[in-house]
Parts: C-alpha cells; sequence; structure tokens
C-alpha cells in the first residue's frame, strides 16, 4: 500500500480519526509534537518549508504561486531583546503585539503598556536608525496547484509589506492597493498571487503580482480554506509559536546605563538570540543597515489592471502538494 493510499484522509479508519499523539510516538518522534501548521520561510532569499521549525524542502525558483485565503486584520509587532546568533538555541520573542497597539496577553516582558508609547518603537532603538521592535505581517496562503492543500503560514518583514510601487516591484500594501483600485475591484482570494524576490534588496523582500483568476473550483476550495482553523492560527501565532517554540529568552545585560537593542535579522523568521555584551564591540564595527520602511499613505488613484501570466507550478508545490499523503 502506498503512502497516498494509506494516509489519505478519507482512507483512515474511525478509530484512528481525532487520535491524538501517543507517549511511544512522542518518544520515538524526539518530543512535543509542533502546532501542526507549516509555514514559508524566505530566510537566504530562498523559499523554504518548515514544519515544526525543520526545514523540509527549499526550492532555487525566485517565485512561488499562491492563494491568499487570510490575512491579519493588523500588521502585528514583535521584539527580542538580545542581538541575533545564528548558532543559539531558538527562543520565543520577548514581547510581542498581534495588533500592533498593546502587548498580547500573557507577554511576560513587555516593554511598555502601549506600542505607540514603547522605547523600542523609536527609529534608533534598534541598530543604525531602525527600531528594535519589527513589523510583521501574516498570512494564510495555499498554494496555487493545491488550493485544497495545506494551509501555510506566511510572516512578512517591514520591506516585504510597505513602500510604493517601484516598476511594477509592489510590496503587499501597494499590491492590495493597485487590486482594489480595477474596475471592478480585485479581490485578492479571486486571484493566483506570484510572490517573487526583489533581487536588487539586499536582504530578503518580496513583492507580489497578479498571475492569474482563480476557476470556479479553486475559488470555491480557497473560500473554505479561508474559514479553516490553520488559516485562523496562521494570522494569529508568531512563527516561533507555530514552530513550537516556546521558552523565552533570558533577559541581555544592559551596557553603558543604554537600553538593550535588537538588531535587524535578514529573514523573516523568529529569530534567535544571545545576551548583546558579548557583542558590544563588534556591534560597534557593524556596518549599518537599511533603513525600515514606515507605512505609506494609503492612496486609492487608479492604475492600469495587471496583465495575467500562466501560472507555472514551482518544485516546492510539487512537495507540498503531497505534504497531506505522507
Amino acid at each position: 500500500m502506498s503512502n497516498v493510499s494509506l494516509f489519505n484522509p478519507s482512507q483512515v479508519p474511525a478509530f484512528a480519526r481525532n487520535a491524538e499523539l501517543s507517549a511511544t510516538t512522542l518518544a520515538l518522534a524526539g518530543g512535543p509534537a509542533p502546532s501542526g501548521l507549516k509555514r514559508v520561510s524566505i530566510k537566504g532569499g530562498v523559499f523554504r518549508l518548515l514544519s515544526g521549525g525543520k526545514e523540509v524542502a527549499a526550492i532555487d525558483e525566485r517565485y512561488l504561486d499562491v492563494i491568499i485565503v487570510k490575512a491579519a486584520p493588523k500588521v502585528s509587532r514583535i521584539f527580542y531583546a538580545g542581538s541575533y546568533d545564528k548558532d543559539a538555541a531558538a527562543a520565543a520573542p520577548d514581547c510581542t503585539s498581534v495588533d500592533g497597539d498593546k502587548p498580547d496577553a500573557g507577554v511576560k516582558n513587555k516593554q511598555a503598556t502601549s506600542c505607540a508609547q514603547c522605547p523600542q518603537n523609536i527609529a534608533g532603538s534598534g541598530k543604525g536608525q531602525t527600531r528594535a521592535c519589527r513589523y510583521q505581517q501574516r498570512l494564510a496562503v495555499v498554494l496555487a496547484n493545491n488550493p485544497e492543500g495545506d494551509v501555510l503560514q506566511v510572516t512578512l518583514p517591514a520591506a516585504s509589506i510597505f513602500g510604493k510601487d517601484e516598476g511594477g516591484k509592489r510590496p503587499l500594501q501597494a499590491y492590495a492597493r493597485y487590486m482594489a483600485a480595477q474596475t471592478p475591484p480585485v479581490n485578492l482570494d479571486a486571484v493566483v498571487t506570484r510572490m517573487k524576490f526583489d533581487t536588487s534588496a539586499e536582504s530578503p523582500k518580496l513583492v507580489f503580482e497578479a498571475s492569474r483568476w482563480l476557476t470556479d473550483d479553486e475559488y470555491v476550495a480557497a473560500q473554505d480554506q479561508s474559514h479553516s482553523s490553520d488559516a485562523a492560527k496562521a494570522v494569529s501565532a508568531t512563527p516561533a509559536a507555530t514552530d513550537g517554540v516556546t521558552s523565552v529568552p533570558v533577559a541581555p545585560l544592559k551596557i553603558e546605563g543604554k537600553r538593550p537593542m535588537g538588531e535587524l535579522t535578514k529573514e523573516e523568521d523568529a529569530p534567535v538570540y544571545e545576551p548583546i555584551a558579548a557583542k558590544a564591540k563588534a556591534k560597534a564595527k557593524a556596518a549599518p543597515v537599511e533603513e525600515e520602511a514606515e507605512e505609506p499613505e494609503v492612496r486609492q488613484a487608479a492604475a492600469p489592471k495587471p496583465t495575467a501570466v500562466p501560472a507555472k507550478k514551482s518544485k516546492l508545490a510539487d512537495i507540498v502538494s503531497d505534504w497531506d499523503d505522507e
């Protein structure tokens, strides 16, 4: 019997439906189970599929065709008190805000009672003139060639969210405004969206464009996915929570009376950190990083309609389309 037939949801026997992992399975799997939600990372300028915090696939293509089925209603915030260390153990952020207005309930290391008054939200609190507290936009997507498959979390950094249309290269909000300005308006859950790396950017940055209309069946599947529990988790959970990381990093040491400053990472993943004292000298000599983009003014000016282009199947999509059957 193949994996496809063995693990197809329609073939699961009654006693195995809605089953929880047993102690035996957990012991052999190496620990607690992940959230069950998978996500797409853009670490290193490559589309990577993660499950339980582990990379299971990566592709060389510079684009990925998806259907955006749900988005967090507001841009979220995330703060790490220490400096980035790729070799440190993964840790949950010190402070988060799903609505960008106030720290989430349960945050133990709140930096302020509101994001607007937070010292980590001041230009210069991070490296160079950046802010130590970072913007993030959480999306729930499905792959264009498998709309009934897994819902995937995509967490975008500020550079992929804000900014202007530059020669047809549109960050997420500019793309959404462009589609909304069409006649009639085009909803993002009615089209295939192509996420592409901006190869002119120093750090991983995505731009967006419409690839094609959904078919009737694809649209129905996308609407069903938008109401799923996985879609709700994708737009509310931090990447660390999606990966099953629950430990919070130890508060870093302060240097010369200054508050700790979080360094800008080069990808949207929940990064891992170490106390800042060990890197104080190196930090002083570090090259400046590009200043974080600010949220632009919303404009509704009319624009020409996007040109539809044929969607191509990516290797990553081929891999993920089989996940439900593994």
